[in-house]
């Protein structure tokens, strides 16, 4: 009996030894941190590995415990907030608050860790005592902006009527002597169609009006009202309305045709005299064409130079705008009525661009005249045989024919600088004897001493004699003039001439 008790004791410690090394020799995990007490949302990570998460946490972010790591609630989490570390905490035990860069929920994160364990949580609730603070500043800050506002606000109901205002409005509708019970719409005018979004407050007296730009939101079944003070926009307005009426009265009387185009290549300005010059229609004009438009229905009305080429046209027209923008169109139309108009275009301010069309059909028609008769005057000289030079008040020669130019082989046209009667007497005293009255020439064409006319006598290196006649012409010009000295002798006897000549002699 001693014998089957000693082994059956043997056995029972055998087999619990064997019981307890196997215990001892199967993996065991370590136990989890426990999880805060706080309500929110938690995880639990191993190695970066997801392990664990209350079912809030796994909802929201999509995760399942061994299926999911560390990056994946990082990715999540890192634009709320930029601290999160790129891998889970390890090692001693520690923990780590970050806090979110908005105002979303959850607004804080906390992170402790122990060895290769990391927790996650994330509290959605905060404190009664720090909400009603925040909640407290935060209306503080409401109403300390709302009024220190300087533009009015206001809300309604879905009825009109006002639940609330800021200082602003409350001021104004004092100074405006309402009824505290009015409604909103009573302290502003109605807006105007053509500004719906200006609206006006009467002042202290009949002509004194402030204007506001009402700006108007729905939200949850509350209007909210906005208004800015735009008093200083809209004396702009009429400031630039009565100038340009008066540019426009003042452009109704001038004889040059004005077309002004705003920055967009639009007519915004035109003139009665335009109408007359381009025979356009004032109800086209009254249109605002553009730029094209515009010069298209001039070469419509033949009012401008016909182009060679159809096909480019357009390339000539955006040629023209083009300088008109830079300031340097200027031309001359020679339309196929015989009128001449000179154009030109210069650049305004703010992008706008201005043509001026002026009718120079009488200017280029006396010119062309007088350009004949000069032409005319200057063959019939030329034709003399006596020499003519003309020099003007200051000394410049001015004039001479073909016999002047051949004989003291003198010609102002091919000269680059003007020839002053100096130049002139330097030529003559080259081709001729020396003769002591050559600076009276030039006294008397400089005005010094008598004006009266004289002559004298020149001797040519080559050549019969000259004589030489000095006489004062209109607009205190002089003329001198070269011819042979039996001409002059004859001239002389014709007249009855029969004083004795000597070195200085009046002509």
């Amino acid at each position: 009996m001693a014998l089957q008790e000693f082994l059956i004791v043997l056995v029972a410690t055998c087999v619990t030894a064997a019981a307890a090394l196997w215990w001892l020799r199967m993996p065991h995990s370590p136990a989890p941190l426990a999880a805060p007490a706080e309500s929110g949302m938690s995880l639990l990570f191993e190695d970066g590995h997801l392990l664990h998460g209350s079912d809030m946490a796994l909802t929201r972010f999509a995760l399942a415990p061994g299926h999911h790591e560390w990056e994946d609630i990082r990715s999540a989490l890192l634009p709320r907030f930029p601290d999160f570390p790129a891998a889970p905490r390890a090692g001693h035990p520690g923990s780590l608050t970050l806090r979110a860069e908005d105002g979303d929920s959850p607004g804080e994160l906390r992170l402790s860790w122990r060895d290769a364990l990391c927790w996650l949580h994330m509290p959605l609730a905060r404190a009664e005592p720090d909400l009603a603070r925040e909640t407290h500043e935060q209306l503080a800050a409401l109403r300390r902006a709302s009024d220190c506002s300087p533009n009015p606000a206001w809300q309604t109901n879905p009825s009109g009527q006002i639940i609330w205002h800021n200082r602003a409005y409350a001021t104004l509708k004092r100074r405006a002597q309402h009824q505290p019970n009015a409604s909103g719409a009573a302290l502003f005018s109605t807006p105007e169609p053509e500004h719906p979004n200006r609206v006006c407050l009467q002042g202290d007296s009949e002509e004194q009006q402030h204007w506001y730009a009402l700006n108007t939101t729905s939200l949850d079944g509350v209007q909210i009202y906005h208004a800015t003070c735009i008093d200083a926009v809209v004396a702009a307005e009429n400031a630039q309305r009565n100038f340009v009426q008066t540019l426009a009265k003042t452009f109704a009387h001038l004889s040059i045709g004005l077309a002004i185009f705003d920055r967009n290549g639009q007519l915004a300005l035109f003139n009665p005299a335009l109408v007359d010059l381009t025979a356009l229609p004032a109800p086209f004009l009254s249109a605002r064409p553009t730029m094209v438009s515009f010069f298209d229905q001039l070469r419509e009305n033949r009012h401008m130079p016909e182009p060679k080429n159809y096909l480019n046209w357009r390339q000539e027209i955006a040629e023209v705008i083009a300088a008109a923008t830079d300031g340097r169109y200027q031309e001359t139309w020679t339309l196929e009525t015989g009128q001449t108009y000179s154009v030109r275009g210069r650049p305004h301010p703010d992008g706008a661009t201005a043509f001026l069309i002026e009718d120079i059909t009488a200017e280029v028609t006396l010119t062309r005249n007088f350009r004949a008769e000069l032409e005319v005057s200057q063959s019939l000289l030329d034709r003399l045989e006596d020499s003519f030079a003309v020099f003007s008040a200051s000394g410049v020669l001015t004039f001479c024919n073909a016999a002047y130019r051949e004989l003291w082989q003198q010609d102002p046209e091919n000269s680059f600088a003007d020839i002053t009667i100096s130049d002139a007497i330097d030529v003559w005293q080259q081709h001729a004897a020396p003769n002591p009255l050559w600076p009276d020439i030039a006294d008397f064409v400089s005005g010094r001493g008598d004006r009266a006319g004289w002559s004298m006598p020149i001797y040519p290196l080559k050549g019969a004699p000259l004589r030489c006649e000095v006489s004062a012409i209109a607009s205190g010009a002089t003329l001198v003039r070269f011819r042979r000295a039996a001409d002059a002798l004859a001239h002389r006897k014709s007249a009855g001439a029969g004083a004795k000549a000597d070195r200085r002699q009046p002509s």
